[in-house]
């Protein structure tokens, strides 16, 4: 099968980046589906492990954690999906990626994917829905009121990938007010089709801009990116007792500004439960079909923003330089081979 990968670690403007090649298609076993990939999309997390994750055994490393497909074949223990069936997902970091023409994952983490939309749109999708969904509801419990609070969420980073699913799943899923971040014109337009209330421009202070459209403070802050940068700031405009939660990578990070109000601090990692084998890892199964469920009933909607071709390096490595500039709205996805 066709295959996409990295021989060494290292950044994205050398010409072997990333290789295409040719390698075995995998049999499944257990649990496993094996997918005939039809399109993906390309994260944050692929270009950190391309930087930093040396391949092992002299083989090329398959990057890849989105992917949109057809079950080919199953094993012995899938008992919820048969061949012939459209699914979406978002893997495991300890497997290879779905940056191949055929591609092996748990189906305690698959979902049936959506209908409405073409492969491409649903492939966006999956690994930033999870990370928004568990924050929210796993995590943050923004079901769950912070006393004398202001029902409001401020999402830091609300133009990328997490934050613009973040956005619609907090608009169709609870009655909060969502206030997103966004620096530029065209990101602040992009947040508010999202449907975020308000708009912050996180390269100024948080406060005075929330004051002018009276918010007093926030209940819940989920930040998507250089989190130490707007620890001092959360702490200064959260409600006491509130929530903050975090999915990036800071070297270093200061929680002294929470302490006073007892704001308590959670991390989102998607990959937890595929990596440790969680007892609810069927928990992300669920989440993907009733994510679906709303993008087929038009609550929300995908959020790729650009499409860069075939699944092959050289688009790979387009996408890769674009995610690592900063400048990304949205998702890129790539489709076929």
């Amino acid at each position: 099968m066709k295959a996409v990968g990295y021989l060494k670690a290292g950044k994205i403007n050398q010409p072997d980046a990333l290789i295409d090649f040719e390698t075995d298609k995998p049999t499944p076993n257990g649990h496993d589906l094996l997918v005939k990939v039809q399109a993906v999309s390309v994260n944050p997390v692929d270009t950190k492990i391309r930087q930093l994750r040396p391949p092992e055994g002299g083989q090329p490393a398959i990057l890849g954690w989105d992917a949109f497909g057809t079950v080919q074949a199953v094993g012995e223990a899938v008992t919820n999906y048969n061949p012939g069936d459209l699914v979406w997902y978002a893997g495991a970091i300890d497997r290879p990626g779905t940056n191949a023409e055929f591609h092996l994952v748990d189906e305690r983490i698959v979902g049936a994917a959506p209908k409405s939309v073409p492969a491409s749109a649903a492939a966006a999708m999956p690994l930033t829905t999870l990370t928004a969904y568990e924050m929210l509801f796993d995590r943050l419990q923004v079901g769950q009121s912070v006393p004398n609070g202001t029902n409001t969420l401020l999402v830091i980073g609300g133009a990328g990938g997490v934050g613009s699913i973040t956005i619609q799943l907090a608009r169709a899923l609870t009655d909060l007010t969502v206030i997103a971040t966004a620096s530029r014109p065209e990101t602040q337009d992009w947040v508010r089709e999202l449907g975020a209330h308000h708009v912050v421009n996180h390269a100024e202070p948080f406060g005075p801009q929330l004051e002018a459209f009276g918010t007093e403070s926030v209940d819940f802050v989920y930040s998507t990116n250089q989190s130490q940068l707007y620890a001092a700031q959360a702490g200064e405009v959260m409600t006491p007792q509130g929530r903050f939660g975090l999915i990036d990578d800071p070297a270093s990070f200061d929680i002294m500004p929470f302490k006073s109000k007892s704001i308590s601090i959670h991390w989102e990692f998607m990959y937890t439960r595929s990596l440790f084998g969680t007892g609810d890892m069927n928990r992300q199964s669920d989440i993907l079909n009733q994510v679906a469920g709303l993008i087929d009933a038009g609550k929300v909607r995908s959020t790729a923003t650009e499409t860069l071709g075939k699944i092959n390096a050289a688009n790979l490595m387009d996408a890769h330089a674009i995610l690592e500039s900063g400048k990304a709205r949205g998702k890129l996805v790539l489709e076929g081979f």
